[in-house]
């Protein structure tokens, strides 16, 4: 499966932005998926998740209540909703499928996407 994160791209503090994540074909919708990302300089670390199914999520403390993880099956993708962006939030967004570990473990998805830059100004 070939993932395509995309949607990314430069925004003040307190906006917003909606990435995407596209696979390439209808094997992703028996997934779970997660988005991670990694800063300049830093270790890539857990977003958000969610289940095969999609009625089950999880977010990192960091991002929970400003950050909405979900799916669509007819269109094949997973969106993360960005709310309430800071600063801190800047980094590469990276999406992974497949879960064969834990939610929130790098080496926890056999699948990841190319990764999508977001930059939020302060």
């Amino acid at each position: 499966v070939q993932l395509q994160a995309s949607g990314g791209g430069l925004v003040q503090a307190g906006g917003s932005l909606r990435l995407s994540c596209a696979a390439s074909d209808r094997t992703f919708s028996m997934y779970s998926v997660g988005w991670f990302r990694q800063a300049p300089g830093e270790e890539r670390e857990f977003v958000a998740h969610i289940s095969r199914g999609g009625a089950g999520t999880n977010y990192a403390d960091s991002v929970k209540g400003r950050f909405t993880i979900s799916r669509d099956f007819a269109k094949n993708t997973v969106t993360l909703q960005m709310n309430s962006l800071r600063p801190e939030d800047t980094a590469v967004y990276y999406c992974a499928a497949n879960r064969v570990g834990s939610i929130t473990a790098v080496n926890g998805y056999r699948y990841w996407g190319q990764g999508t830059l977001v930059t939020v100004s302060s």
